[in-house]
């Protein structure tokens, strides 16, 4: 048995302070000045480790205060109050909201999974990834029985072309090709956002964190650090359509490639691969109208890897702008499977992979892996406030940031959602993220499960269910 994956995680404090959900505020003017103030009976001290922070103005009471309450309700004259913090609640925006920023901004401190002891918290139904429910009918004890540590659960991927039988010869032989692989111990690819294309520190930090968990960076061709040789097992260059040059000195030496789609890009495959035959090449589609047929075609042109690409928003693109990914993902999925070349074939998405449990989720509804961008802008303690498309200053100096410690603050992230996807797993009672794939079984859509309850009560005529009742 392999070991067990392992990633290094570490404390690393955020450079700025994150903004807090909310705000203490004080007054003095009905304070009685009691011999022993509420705010020293503080249960965590924080009134004692405030201060104001003299370059900033910030006062940390704000990040120290652990909203118990205690000092609200205990203050006899009510001097003590706490409200929602307006900064917080302009962060993001719809999709990206305030909640998972700060959720990220946690993960990337500390590696931890966010846990309140009072269970989930979230929404048990809504739009994209919060309308599936996973199955956890494995977990006996929950309060008491930890998951993860307890048995060896496989987070392994392979990136590649995959034979669609085995045939032997007399002599008991591979009598088929052999195609190249690539082994990921974790379902995720790291991505460079829109938003660090600017940002070679940014760059940088992804690289040394892709290095460290043993996973793969997207990066544009013209992107690449000029010491892309020394990384090069780590990148995997992105060329714009009908850019591919064959006497690119990078295509001797990485793992993989990916091209954009566009219709002669088959040919574009088959010139790679005749001059680097052990190079893995990925075909990215916009998830658009058309999409599965598309991978349909690719697929049996013996396309190694597609990648799904949707928008930020995990919606479809162009015509299927109304589409979420994950619908798109099982179209692609379902097509695949019906015309037998799914197991062929290596799918990967991205675009609006914001949360841990969206790798498990994407993974149910048919792709192999995922890759993230945003979310590592996130952990980098952005604030998604996209002053540096406008030309602005960055709020958080991301162009000065120690690309050690960004890299850290990524490896704490892909730490925690690590943990998480092996909890998933094994609360399904699954030893391997593979077989996870397209597991639909194991989850519950809430589109489907509200079409299956009402539509056969709103098919009825008016007053044909009352009638029927009666007659039974």
């Amino acid at each position: 048995m392999p070991l067990k994956y392992h990633i290094p995680i570490k404390s690393v404090p955020s450079r700025f302070y994150p903004v807090p959900k909310n705000i203490l505020l004080e007054s003095e003017e009905n304070c009685l000045h009691c011999a022993r103030c509420v705010k020293e009976l503080c249960p965590y001290d924080a009134y004692g480790q405030r201060y104001i922070d003299p370059i900033s103005g910030f006062d940390t009471i704000n990040n120290l205060c652990k909203d118990c309450f205690r000092c609200v309700q205990g203050c006899i004259q009510g001097t003590i109050s706490k409200v929602p913090n307006p900064e917080y609640q302009d962060l993001g925006d719809s999709y990206w909201t305030p909640q998972i920023i700060s959720t990220t901004w946690y993960q990337a401190e500390t590696g931890r999974i966010p846990v309140s002891g009072a269970g989930y918290g979230g929404p048990f139904r809504g739009p994209g990834f919060d309308a599936i429910w996973t199955d956890m009918s494995e977990i006996v004890r929950p309060t008491r029985d930890g998951i993860h540590g307890r048995e060896y659960i496989s987070t392994t991927i392979s990136l590649g072309r995959k034979p669609l039988f085995l045939s032997l010869d007399e002599q008991g032989q591979m009598a088929m090709p052999t195609f190249p692989r690539l082994e990921l111990p974790l379902p995720v690819l790291l991505s460079q956002p829109m938003l660090a294309t600017d940002k070679p520190a940014v760059r940088l930090a992804i690289i040394k964190a892709a290095r460290v968990l043993g996973t793969v960076v997207l990066l544009p061709r013209d992107q690449l650090p000029g010491n892309w040789l020394d990384q090069a097992l780590y990148l995997v260059p992105q060329y714009p359509a009908r850019a591919l040059d064959l006497d690119d000195p990078c295509l001797g030496q990485v793992q993989a490639v990916e091209l954009d789609d566009y219709p002669e890009v088959t040919t574009a495959i088959e010139r790679l691969k005749g001059r680097y035959p052990e190079v893995i090449v990925s075909i990215k589609l916009a998830a658009d109208a058309g999409l599965a047929s598309r991978c349909e075609v690719l697929a049996g042109a013996g396309a190694e890897v597609l990648h799904i690409s949707a928008d930020d928003h995990a919606q479809g693109q162009g015509a299927a702008q109304d589409q979420h990914l994950k619908d798109l993902i099982r179209q692609v999925h379902l097509h695949l499977v019906e015309t037998a070349l799914r197991d062929g074939v290596t799918l990967i998405a991205s675009g609006g992979v914001a949360l841990a449990e969206h790798v498990a989720k994407a993974i149910i509804c048919g792709v192999d892996g995922v890759a993230v961008d945003l979310p590592l802008m996130i952990a980098l303690e952005c604030r998604l406030c996209h002053r540096c498309l406008q030309g602005q200053s960055c709020p958080v100096d991301l162009e000065h940031l120690d690309p050690e410690r960004g890299a850290q603050r990524l490896i704490n992230l892909m730490g925690a959602w690590n943990n998480q996807l092996l909890e998933v797993l094994g609360a399904m009672g699954i030893r391997e993220v593979r077989r996870l794939r397209g597991e639909i079984g194991r989850a519950m859509f809430f589109e489907e499960l509200e079409r299956e309850t009402f539509a056969p009560l709103f098919a009825l005529g008016t007053g044909q269910e009352s009638t029927e009742r009666r007659d039974s």
